[in-house]
């Protein structure tokens, strides 16, 4: 199986079936260059790494959002993160955690993006 393939399966399970569909059929010849390099390198090399287990890195993955202020991206991987195992807790303390480095705004950001997402899956 080459990487693209394995990335292709793993982003798969982590965004959902019914996103990963959307995403599909909304691939043109525009984006399709920079899906398949996200496929192959950011899911089927380093998400695939032994190093750290899928949790800490959907964990990680959220501070290094709230740091960014990139809510449409946070939102996917707060879904992600409760598929990878993550606890509502352990996404709240991230979060927290962020507003200290990151600062009030992105953290308000985040807790929203957050929060909408949780409700969303019947989780707070």
């Amino acid at each position: 199986m080459s990487k693209r393939e394995m990335g292709r399966g793993l982003l798969r399970k982590i965004i959902g079936e019914s996103y990963f569909q959307k995403r599909e059929a909304s691939t043109n010849d525009f984006n399709k260059d920079l899906r398949a390099l996200s496929e192959e390198y950011c899911f089927g090399e380093i998400w695939q790494r032994p190093g750290l287990p899928p949790k800490t890195r959907s964990l990680l993955c959220i501070a290094m959002l709230t740091a960014m202020g990139k809510s449409a991206e946070l939102r996917l991987h707060v879904g992600g993160a409760i598929t990878n195992g993550c606890t509502v807790e352990e996404i709240k303390e991230v979060i927290l955690q962020s507003v200290i480095y990151c600062g009030l705004p992105a953290g308000i950001e985040a807790n929203r993006v957050a929060e909408d997402v949780l409700k969303e899956r019947n989780l707070i």
